[in-house]
């Protein structure tokens, strides 16, 4: 690669906001510059209902970025920017920006841009970016970007989405021809709950973070759902991924949650070193390992903030 490349790469287990907004700034920084400079990427294998956004909209799923580049090589994060979310070999590159609408826990030795705003996805930030500098957003491209923010904000649903994502989303879906958002972003996510050919590890890592609260370890898992029937009958090899996972990987803790979109409230089956903490954190009693609770659909809002406040101490 020429040194001007600018890699562009979001999360590692690479969701739909991820993927989109890799895409969605490279093309914008490559239209404010006037370059092919600015390159998609991912870090991860990608998840199916961004394939099947993908392919609908006409995209090619971006290269994965290689863990053997060259010290030195820029790299703007996009969807995230905390450490245990990228690959490990970050170190190796120049982080030149960061755009995010997550929490800002990141430490770099030069002044770099970052672009965060508590929005409910990247995707609308990076909008955001092409009204300003009064760039055209091509069809394909506004039909990703809606598709990320549908799913992010749960069809608007998730406490994560503000009154300026809900400005966004039907601007972009006439951008893209999408008469009805709504009907679309339930299209999407009855892809996303087609769990049947997964495995119970595949389920468990489709949407899954890492962080640390006080040194202690977690990882956190999200599947939204419209029928939370098809994964209560897999309970038992949930329970046993979720298990194995955290004695394999040394985590204090690992949560998988399952949200039903449609009834608004959330599965949880954890393993953990202090389940009575987690509890006491969530207002729920894991003393069988699961939980359903009433109303929470965001593990950013609703999920990190808790468990960081209660274990942070």
């Amino acid at each position: 690669m020429e040194n001007s490349t600018i890699f562009v790469c979001g999360h590692l287990s690479p969701d739909l906001d991820s993927v989109a907004s890799a895409i969605a700034y490279a093309d914008f920084q490559n239209q404010l510059t006037k370059t092919n400079n600015y390159q998609p990427t991912v870090a991860g294998e990608i998840n199916r209902e961004t394939t099947w956004a993908l392919n609908k909209f006409g995209f090619t799923a971006p290269q994965q970025l290689s863990p053997d580049l060259p010290s030195g090589q820029k790299l703007v994060l996009v969807d995230h920017n905390e450490a245990g979310q990228r690959l490990e070999n970050y170190v190796n590159f120049e982080i030149t920006g960061i755009i995010d609408h997550h929490k800002v826990n990141f430490e770099g030795e030069q002044p770099i841009e970052i672009i965060t705003k508590p929005l409910g996805a990247t995707c609308s930030i990076i909008y955001e970016l092409y009204q300003i500098n009064q760039i055209a957003i091509a069809p394909k491209l506004a039909g990703l970007m809606l598709s990320a923010i549908l799913v992010d904000t749960v069809i608007t649903k998730s406490p994560t989405c503000t009154p300026t994502d809900l400005e966004i989303i039907p601007k972009l879906a006439a951008l893209a021809g999408i008469d009805d958002w709504q009907a679309f972003g339930l299209e999407l996510f009855k892809i996303r709950a087609s769990v049947g050919e997964l495995s119970a590890e595949q389920i468990l890592l489709s949407d899954f973070k890492d962080f640390l609260f006080h040194e202690k370890k977690f990882g956190i898992g999200q599947v939204e759902t419209v029928d939370l029937n098809e994964f209560r009958s897999r309970e038992a090899e949930l329970r046993q991924i979720v298990s194995s996972k955290r004695q394999e990987d040394n985590y204090h803790t690992v949560i998988l949650f399952i949200t039903d979109i449609i009834n608004e409230g959330s599965w949880f089956i954890i393993d953990s070193a202090q389940a009575d903490l987690v509890g006491q954190a969530l207002a729920a009693d894991f003393q069988t390992g699961d939980a359903y609770i009433p109303g929470i659909l965001s593990r950013k809002k609703q999920v990190v903030p808790p468990l960081t406040q209660l274990f942070s101490n």
